[in-house]
């Protein structure tokens, strides 16, 4: 917390093709709309080499800074931001997790909470289950998990529309080939929950 009393929530993300940018774009909208919290953008380092990237047709990464994990400690919350790999966590983010292990030893987490955004190519493409394997992580760092629950309403209860996220995690849809983008509904699940998180924050900090 710093010296003026406002909570800093570090949202920390990675992203190959931009969806989860702008989720963290909105879920930031949410967190900074709650009087006494502030969101910290950050983003895991690329391990891809540039080449590859190429390949991938993946446009250049956000002008945002890089994590340092030795940070981390005088965060008073998280939002950890990313796509899957098979239901579990991408390779990067992956790295970023195995690298706060002097964090864990000295016990330097416990406490903080955390919630996830996410996206997946399709339907039933592992968005819960991409959170489920990202439990460990939470639970061994004795971390708090604030999922979103049904808390926006709704929408969440709309069968006509296609639709990311869930009472685990606001999330999107990218396609198999990345181009859809995130729905107004997503963007709007995804500002939500930081402005939910935010409230959540204040009262695990007081």
């Amino acid at each position: 917390m710093s010296s003026a009393g406002t909570r800093k929530i570090y949202v920390i993300f990675y992203t190959t093709y931009g969806h989860i940018y702008k989720m963290v774009e909105q879920v930031s909208k949410g967190i900074n709309s709650v009087p006494g919290t502030e969101a910290v953008v950050l983003q895991v380092p690329e391990t891809l080499p540039e080449g590859v990237l190429q390949k991938m047709h993946a446009p250049p990464k956000p002008d945002v800074p890089i994590v340092d994990v030795h940070d981390l400690p005088s965060a008073d919350g998280f939002v950890f931001a990313f796509p899957t790999r098979y239901g579990m966590p991408p390779a990067q983010f992956k790295a970023f997790m195995d690298a706060t292990g002097q964090l864990w030893q000295s016990g330097a987490l416990v406490g903080k909470p955390v919630t996830f955004i996410t996206s997946t190519a399709s339907l039933g493409g592992g968005q819960e289950v991409t959170i489920a394997s990202s439990l460990p992580f939470v639970s061994a760092h004795g971390m708090i998990w604030v999922p979103p629950g049904y808390s926006f309403g709704e929408p969440l209860f709309n069968l006509d529309d296609v639709r990311g996220g869930s009472g685990w995690v606001a999330g999107t849809f990218a396609g198999a080939t990345g181009a859809r983008q995130p729905t107004n509904t997503e963007l709007e699940f995804a500002e939500h929950q930081g402005k939910y998180f935010a409230g959540k924050v204040k009262l695990l900090s007081a």
